[in-house]
């Protein structure tokens, strides 16, 4: 399983009691809003195939993580994993997001030069991203963040082991660009916490135990995802209340990354979560689990409100939602249902969804991913099926 997935024991065990909600049927309808309605026909995107260069330091066979593009330039993170099964980290970079170059990369760590990018987002051009190694005596995941240079290069960030690992290390999910700078979500043992850095990107300070993020008598808090949303920033997961055993969806929001106030939805007998949030057309929209099917939420005036569903929970893997970008006035998310990764396609703020046919087969399971991005109404989507990875354009897709 990729990096940016590994979960706490404790998150997974509440996870998988959520199968309780009811039976995963893989013949079950695959495409609902609120409210009744027949199976849309799929989507047939006009896919593109992109070449990916292959980097220097030898043979291997690509790793595709995570994209992400702002300011007339793409970003395309991962790594290469070499025959005997080591790793390194890998970059790409485009200005038109059809011919792709590689980015420097220059580590300083020992685990460093055997990261997995597993995160990126840009500001003004320039991009800084997440990577990991599992090693060490425990088999922790060694984190790193990198920031790039003026020169383009990608460049590790030199940190303390206990701003991202420690005795109350959980996980660091995503990472954010925005206005205020950079913000990295994740969980500590005390609940959902932040990083914040300036716009260098270049030292992240750890914010853990603040109230209304971390965990405290009302329940237990888990971060999943954040974006930049004026004044600030929201940040969106789940909360566990005390005495139940299946999350609500909460929503934090932020001026500066340090200071939160909590919202937590309305939520019923099934196990809720937001896991990936987005604006699209400047209105927040979360999508992530609502009992045995995937879920959206939208932030409207009077407050967030339950959006759409679509899917159906398959197969013995865990579900979850992998990528979510706005395209245009459209959302693109990709999911897998514990069986297979799938990509759907919502053009009303998340009300109902569409499947898009991929271009790539790809089944859940290890070192297996799908990312998306996009500019305008053109998206993009890398595909890693765990014995290929590919990059593919497609635009004007409807819904």
């Amino acid at each position: 399983m990729s990096v940016r997935r590994v979960i706490a024991v404790f998150g997974l065990f509440v996870l998988l009691l959520s199968g309780c909600d009811g039976p995963a049927d893989p013949a079950a309808e695959t495409s609902t809003s609120v409210g009744p309605t027949a199976a849309a026909p799929v989507l047939r995107p006009g896919w593109q195939p992109l070449t990916v260069p292959a980097p220097p330091g030898g043979e291997g066979r690509l790793l595709l993580r995570d994209a992400a593009a702002c300011a007339g330039r793409w970003f395309l993170v991962g790594g290469v994993v070499d025959a005997a099964g080591g790793t390194r980290p890998a970059a790409w970079t485009s200005v038109d997001g059809t011919t792709w170059t590689v980015v420097a990369v220059r580590a300083d760590s020992f685990y460093g030069r055997q990261n997995v990018l597993s995160s990126v987002a840009c500001r003004d051009g320039r991009a800084a991203v997440i990577g990991a190694k599992t090693g060490g005596a425990h088999g922790y995941p060694r984190i790193s963040t990198w920031r790039q240079l003026p020169d383009g290069t990608l460049v590790e960030v030199q940190a303390s082991f206990e701003t991202f690992g420690g005795p109350t290390a959980v996980n660091v999910s995503r990472l954010a660009a925005g206005a205020p700078g950079w913000l990295i979500v994740g969980n500590r043992s005390a609940g959902a916490a932040s990083w914040v850095s300036s716009p260098e990107a270049a030292e992240f300070a750890l914010v853990e135990g603040a109230p209304e993020l971390a965990s405290d008598p009302v329940g237990v808090t888990w971060a999943f995802d954040a974006v930049a949303a004026p004044p600030g920033w929201l940040a969106v997961g789940g909360l566990l209340p005390a005495g139940r055993i299946d999350r609500d969806p909460a929503v934090w929001s932020s001026p500066d990354g340090r200071s939160w106030r909590r919202t937590v939805l309305p939520g019923g007998p099934e196990y809720e979560e937001m896991q990936r949030v987005t604006l699209v057309g400047g209105v927040p929209v979360a999508v992530g689990l609502r009992g045995a099917t995937f879920g959206a939420w939208r932030q409207e005036a009077s407050g967030w409100v339950a959006a759409g569903t679509f899917g159906r929970r398959a197969g013995a893997g865990v579900p979850g939602v992998a990528s979510l970008v706005a395209a245009g006035d459209r959302l693109v998310a990709a999911v897998t249902d514990g069986a297979r990764h799938s990509v759907w396609v919502s053009a009303d703020r998340g009300g109902s969804w569409r499947e898009a046919a991929m271009p790539l087969d790809v089944s859940a399971g290890v070192d297996r991913d799908v990312a998306l991005v996009a500019v305008g109404d053109r998206w993009w989507l890398a595909a890693d099926d765990g014995t290929r990875a590919g990059l593919w354009s497609a635009a004007g897709v409807g819904a």
